[in-house]
């Protein structure tokens, strides 16, 4: 079946189920220049993601990981929604939409005009004290950090996902972290890294409108994180059907009633026109 008959198919799929949970990953928002941790295949591009643990723990990955983000955030924080965000809020306010769950932790969704959004695994934009849990915008602990470190505001390097720098052979060490202004805790992004769990209300939320809708649509993710596989998983349970748009392989193939097998920000403008 070639690309237009497959885009028909997912067209008459979403019509036929008005009350669609879509599942969203890193690859919706590669055309806003924010690069993906995984090929194709669902594979790791480059080394594994810091983990969780490692940054709570040990003061000089907590240097490198800030060291990194000094200089990614410039990028990240100007990235704008693209045709494939776009798409998906239209189809929110067509009716097709009745929850979104996002894996990202852009918000780019939001800037596009989806406003049925649940952020799976926190948002960049804002830091966490994990003493007193006081939330600051990540901007404004950007101001601070190049402050105390303007040697790294210099510096140029290739980006990364969610925000990371490509930094190579730069002292970490040197990096002068910024404490909580109330109690002088950790900062920490509010987001979930590798090796922690999603809060549990938050699980229990989106496995809510899960439970509420007729299918799932997966848009732009591998599944390889189990925090995004169990949807598709529990949607398998409930006997709910199962489309994707990703280009390459994903972990619920087996499961999957439609699979487009394209780009984000190709195939999802063409199926809003086929809706419209």
């Amino acid at each position: 079946m070639n690309f237009s008959d497959t885009l028909k198919r997912l067209a008459a799929f979403i019509s036929e189920h008005p009350r669609l949970f879509v599942l969203t990953g890193a690859g919706v928002s590669t055309e806003s220049g924010i690069p993906g941790y995984r090929d194709e295949n669902g594979d790791w591009k480059g080394r594994q993601p810091i983990q969780g643990a490692d940054f709570i723990k040990d003061e000089q990955t907590r240097k490198r990981y800030w060291s990194r983000s000094l200089v990614g955030w410039r990028h990240f924080s100007g990235a704008a929604p693209n045709a494939a965000h776009r798409a998906l809020a239209e189809m929110e306010k067509m009716g097709h939409v009745h929850h979104l769950v996002t894996q990202n932790v852009d918000g780019l969704h939001q800037q596009a005009g989806s406003l049925r959004v649940t952020d799976l695994h926190g948002r960049l934009d804002r830091v966490i004290c994990l003493t007193c849990q006081k939330i600051i915008s990540r901007s404004e602990l950007q101001g601070k950090l190049e402050a105390r470190n303007p040697d790294f505001v210099r510096l140029q390097a290739e980006q990364a996902p969610d925000g990371d720098a490509l930094l190579e052979n730069a002292d970490f060490s040197r990096m002068k972290l910024i404490g909580c202004d109330e109690c002088g805790g950790i900062l920490k992004p509010d987001v979930v890294f590798y090796g922690e769990n999603v809060p549990v209300e938050r699980v229990r939320f989106s496995m809510d409108r899960l439970h509420d809708s007729d299918g799932l649509l997966v848009v732009g993710s591998s599944l390889m994180v189990y925090s995004g596989f169990r949807f598709c998983r529990e949607a398998k349970r409930l006997g709910l059907p199962i489309s994707a748009v990703n280009l390459g392989r994903t972990r619920a193939d087996d499961m999957l009633n439609l699979k487009v097998a394209a780009t984000c920000a190709v195939a999802l403008p063409q199926l809003l026109a086929l809706l419209a």
